[in-house]
């Protein structure tokens, strides 16, 4: 089963993308900062991160830097999950390496189709 690494710190879209994620039959793992992401990526190493753009701490573009410089995290799929949407933000979000990025509120087709072409399982 492929675990989903999912950063984000509203309570409503952790709930609705988490269920999307475990209904599409993913394991989920959750963070709700920047802080704590990195906590559970320093103990377990997902097949594909959701990121929130607007986060405590570091924004979502800052970790997604971060992981895109790092080997260890380099090759991992990050996708934006965020209600900045704009094409500035999009184009940000594709500089900084991220492989997709999804609009809020969470579309669970659009969900699905973005994790399919990402993750072979």
């Amino acid at each position: 089963m492929s675990t989903i690494l999912v950063v984000e710190d509203g309570l409503t879209d952790m709930e609705i993308i988490s269920r999307y994620l475990q209904q599409a039959g993913f394991s989920v793992i959750s963070a709700k900062s920047s802080e704590e992401a990195q906590e559970k990526l320093s103990s377990s190493k997902p097949d594909l991160i959701f990121l929130d753009v607007i986060l405590p701490g570091k924004s979502g573009y800052e970790i997604c830097r971060e992981l895109k410089n790092n080997p260890t995290t380099s090759e991992i799929p990050v996708i934006f999950c965020s209600t900045k949407n704009t094409d500035v933000d999009k184009m940000w979000g594709t500089m900084l390496g991220a492989d997709a990025y999804i609009s809020k509120p969470i579309d669970k087709q659009e969900l699905e189709g973005a994790i399919k072409q990402l993750i072979k399982r």
